[in-house]
């Protein structure tokens, strides 16, 4: 594969960014003017970090690249911070992931790639905070995606976490406070239990994959929001996986069961070795 990491300054983000973006493998036996002057356009994954983490996390700690070379895949990785994919404009000068993600990144990737834009070849997956990203995401903005994969994470019901979940509630407040308050925050995109019900039975929502280790601390939450998921009559593929916790040994399987879950494998793609 190719693989790039690019610099730039972020409107949005209001200041200089980093994202890495692995592109297909010219293939043996085609010439370089070929490919390279081609008009082929590639499908797209857009993967998100987690906490702690950057637009390096995937390359550095999985087998992305290969399992796109696999497939002939575009994957473009950005950096978030810590967060949440949101728009923060009251930190520092400004940080609006949400409005980069949608308003810029991708603007920059459909024009400066070979990647397509159209929804049927674009798909969303990521891990933890990337994970809770990718429900945001996928939910607000259904258009843009034919599949989703959320890794150790999923949809959580706000209001109960003071009781059941006190760290993570604890960890919202930020995000709470962000939003304007606890009701602006539940009216928000960031609501994503809510967003889920609204469009849980109108057929607009992406084909969506969830997966979790049975060690991982938010185990319980997955199985809460599983039984949600049956009651408003969510459409989605669940996978409990025994002996794995919140690592990159799961993330790293689990991307590789969410790229079959997209319908991208495929044996005629990539060069051999």
């Amino acid at each position: 594969m190719s693989y790039l990491q690019f610099n730039f300054e972020s409107e949005y983000l209001e200041g200089n960014t980093a994202i890495s973006v692995i592109l297909p493998d010219k293939k043996r036996g085609i010439t370089p003017q070929e490919f390279y002057r081609g008009d082929k356009k590639y499908k797209v994954l857009w993967l998100l970090h987690g906490t702690y983490g950057d637009h390096s996390d995937w390359i550095r700690k999985s087998n992305i690249e290969l399992y796109a070379c696999e497939r002939d895949l575009i994957v473009v990785m950005p950096s978030a911070l810590n967060s949440n994919y949101a728009n923060w404009p009251n930190f520092s000068i400004g940080y609006n992931m949400y409005d980069f993600f949608f308003d810029e990144l991708m603007p920059l990737i459909y024009g400066w790639f070979p990647a397509s834009d159209k929804r049927e070849d674009n798909y969303i997956a990521g891990l933890s905070m990337g994970g809770r990203g990718t429900c945001v995401y996928a939910f607000s903005h259904p258009e843009k995606f034919a599949a989703a994969a959320v890794l150790s994470a999923c949809p959580r019901n706000v209001e109960l976490l003071p009781t059941q979940e006190p760290h993570m509630w604890k960890r919202t407040q930020g995000s709470i406070d962000n939003a304007g308050g606890l009701e602006a925050y539940l009216n928000s995109p960031e609501n994503t239990w809510r967003t889920v019900k609204e469009k849980a039975k109108t057929g607009e929502l992406p084909r969506l994959y969830f997966a979790i280790g049975k060690k991982d601390g938010f185990y319980n939450a997955f199985v809460s929001f599983k039984e949600y998921a049956k009651e408003i009559g969510l459409e989605a593929e669940f996978e409990e996986i025994d002996g794995f916790a919140h690592e990159w040994r799961f993330w790293d399987l689990t991307i590789q069961h969410a790229l079959s879950f997209f319908g991208l494998d495929d044996d005629s793609a990539g060069n051999p070795f």
